[in-house]
């Protein structure tokens, strides 16, 4: 057979166009944000030699490297990773919210799995005196009740109290260009909410942990021996687009756009949508009162296996054509409270945990409007805001 020589053009011209696309390839990987699991440059000598605790789940990959576990980098560079620590919905984030979950072996690297959720919030002494340094790396949405932030919280607590160093992986918050809501009350702590923040505090995990080490939110005002590992390549104003979805209820990044809002619905009789392939994204309840959009919740194992108003027909308001440049608001609230017509009946007991005060139940009830009601915020947010500044990593 005849073989086909390149002419010096189409040689020229290929090589041309190779130099371009690898020049665009780099181009773009020096744009994207970069987390700090993935700046190795920055902290893995200072883990050589070390007994490490790291905090992780799905969410802690390197995605410049094909999206390889931050566990497994470690140990392919050397680092003696004793013990994982998991948040709520486990390591690989298959519970549903507020499921157990139990201490394991993860079956790939055999390294015990320690929960961090249920009755072990908190590190106990036992299950870090043999280590050096705990490394956190979760990736957050940047709101008050998710509850990652808690779980970083007591580890820094723990390390504290125990002489360990804690070093934050830092990673980019898909909500971190404004912060709104409430800011939650003294009185009204709990695992949804340890903090004097608003329900959107704009602020990286890095830089919370910082404004609590700073502010000795700690338990007896300790302070943690803290490092935080930067995010290059990222401000508060630069979209960030999960590769991994944070946990099993928000599957994708409108989810997450739309979670402040429709979260509040766990406070109350109205379905956000567990049960479905996308909750936080539909709100509804079985009467047509509440809308046209129908969706009907069901067991869904990974996700919500008994979701509320589980195998009933729900009506209400599909959110799903919502923006990516959605930010948090009371509408949604609002409107299905006025349509249900149950007034006090149309909350239940974890309302005001979730928003940190009892004020905003009370002003609902009230029959205020949004624009009211968040104004009645102004000077908490203005006084937060100041506070923020001090602990800003990125403009």
């Amino acid at each position: 057979m005849k073989q086909t020589k390149l002419t010096p053009f189409i040689y020229f011209l290929s090589l041309a166009l190779l130099i371009l696309s690898n020049s665009f390839s780099s181009l773009a990987k020096q744009d994207t944000p970069l987390p700090g699991a993935e700046r190795p440059e920055l902290y893995l000598d200072q883990l050589q030699g070390k007994k490490i605790g790291i905090v992780a789940n799905q969410t802690s990959i390197l995605t410049h490297s094909n999206n390889k576990h931050v566990v497994d980098f470690l140990l392919e560079k050397g680092v003696n990773v004793k013990k994982v620590f998991v948040p709520e919905h486990g390591f690989r984030g298959q519970a549903d919210a507020g499921e157990k979950v139990d201490n394991t072996v993860d079956s790939k690297t055999g390294l015990p799995i320690i929960s961090l959720y249920g009755n072990n919030k908190k590190p106990k002494p036992e299950q870090i005196q043999d280590l050096d340094i705990l490394i956190f790396d979760l990736q957050d949405v940047g709101v008050r009740f998710y509850t990652y932030i808690s779980t970083m919280h007591y580890l820094m607590e723990a390390a504290a109290e125990n002489g360990k160093k804690v070093i934050i992986f830092d990673r980019p918050n898909p909500n971190g260009n404004y912060i709104a809501g409430p800011v939650l009350k003294k009185g009204f702590e709990s695992f949804v909410g340890m903090h004097p923040i608003p329900v959107v505090h704009g602020l990286t995990v890095g830089e919370l942990a910082q404004m609590i080490n700073g502010e000795k939110w700690l338990k007896g005002g300790l302070k943690a021996d803290l490092e935080v590992i930067p995010v290059g390549n990222w401000d508060h104003q630069k979209a960030y687009n999960l590769p991994v979805k944070p946990s099993p209820n928000l599957p994708n990044d409108l989810s997450i756009k739309l979670y402040p809002s429709t979260c509040f619905f766990e406070g109350t009789i109205v379905s956000l949508g567990r049960g479905t392939h996308f909750p936080f994204q539909v709100y509804g309840y079985p009467d047509p009162k509440f809308g046209e959009f129908t969706f009907t919740p069901v067991s869904i194992d990974g996700m919500s296996k008994n979701p509320p108003h589980q195998d009933k027909k729900c009506y209400g308001v599909d959110l799903r054509g919502e923006s990516m440049m959605h930010e948090f608001t009371l509408k949604y609230l609002l409107d299905a409270y006025q349509k249900s017509g149950k007034g006090q009946a149309f909350f239940n007991n974890y309302f005001n945990t979730l928003a940190g005060t009892d004020q905003l139940k009370k002003m609902i009830m009230d029959g205020k409007t949004e624009a009211e009601i968040t104004a009645s915020w102004k000077n908490d947010l203005e006084e937060y805001s100041t506070l923020r500044k001090k602990y800003l990593i990125y403009k």
